[in-house]
């Protein structure tokens, strides 16, 4: 048997470290330990875990967030300003996306030259691996960020976005994403921060949703979307008329939909309907939801011993980007 390889990326067992083999429908090493390979994906966790909803989530949704699919580069230019202002830093390298989702920033890395070892411990790896099992230098599996079946310090590039706040703690997440990062190799991460939207409305309604099986969550949250979306669609389209402004700011800061007509017009009613019962979602049946300030993301990180460490406000939140130092 061959030993499993992707690029320079050796897979190896969790417990040992021992090289793993491809054997027909699993992954095995030489102690007799097995990872069973399904739907093309190998897989190093529970198919059902804390993450799930997320699974579900990006299944159902599978290609909403791709730019290849919106025609609009709302992933590009996100990926692109949280690594510095050019992707040209992806071209040959080796990357570790932790949280990989459906894989809006796959395509992004992919697109631009990366070597993408892609990971997710949620069923989305399998809305992943539809979107480019075809594609070269692309590999993906199930697994736990903190337990990666990879060996430490061999990536260039580790990138983790709109992952972190939805694990169980992020600090040691990020001191996990830390330890994958090869020496002279570059950290790219984002977080929530305490700006975060969260109205007594969608707390309630979170705390519902959160007790309902993960597909009643769904159906009940794309009910909601198409029953109140039509007032979302009228309040942007009077937003000029004098009063409706205000009327809309009060409705939007009420409503528990995503509302992306200010900040992505150019996605069309369309998608941006579809963006909106996507992310409604996704903020409603989160089993974790961490927030943290600029501050708390850059003093973490300078604990880990990263350096040029740059953090802002942008996007989701917080974006911070950092090196591990060339000798540590």
């Amino acid at each position: 048997m061959k030993a499993t390889v992707f690029g320079e990326i050796s897979l190896v067992s969790l417990e040992t470290e021992a090289a793993l083999y491809w054997r027909d429908d699993c992954l095995v090493s030489g102690g007799g330990e097995l990872f069973p390979i399904i739907n093309g994906v190998p897989r190093f966790v529970p198919l059902e875990n804390y993450a799930s909803s997320f699974g579900l989530q990006w299944n159902t949704y599978r290609r909403t967030q791709l730019d290849s699919y919106t025609g609009v580069p709302i992933s590009r230019d996100r990926l692109k300003r949280i690594a510095g202002g050019s992707l040209e830093i992806f071209e040959g390298k080796k990357v570790l996306e932790a949280g990989c989702g459906a894989g809006r920033f796959t395509e992004v890395m992919l697109d631009s030259g990366a070597k993408v070892f892609a990971v997710d411990i949620s069923a989305a790896v399998d809305a992943n691996y539809l979107n480019f099992k075809t594609r070269p230098n692309y590999f993906v599996c199930q697994a736990d960020l903190l337990r990666l079946p990879t060996i430490k310090e061999q990536f260039d590039i580790v990138v983790c976005l709109g992952v972190i706040q939805h694990t169980p703690s992020p600090e040691e997440t990020m001191r996990a994403l830390c330890s994958y990062v090869k020496r002279g190799g570059l950290l790219l991460i984002d977080h929530y921060s305490f700006d975060y939207p969260a109205t007594p409305i969608r707390c309630q309604l979170r705390e519902y949703l959160m007790k309902k099986e993960k597909k009643q969550s769904l159906w009940l949250v794309q009910k909601m979307v198409k029953t109140m979306w039509p007032l979302h669609k009228l309040l942007f389209r009077m937003r000029g008329i004098r009063g409706v402004g205000r009327i809309r700011s009060l409705f939007l800061r009420w409503s528990p939909i995503v509302d992306y007509h200010d900040s992505y017009p150019s996605l069309g009613n369309r998608l941006l309907y579809e963006w909106a019962a996507l992310d409604t979602y996704d903020t409603l049946t989160d089993y974790y939801k961490h927030l943290r300030n600029a501050d708390e993301i850059s003093a973490w990180l300078a604990k880990l011993g990263l350096i040029r460490i740059e953090v802002t406000y942008g996007g989701n939140g917080v974006e911070a980007r950092a090196l591990k130092a060339a000798n540590t």
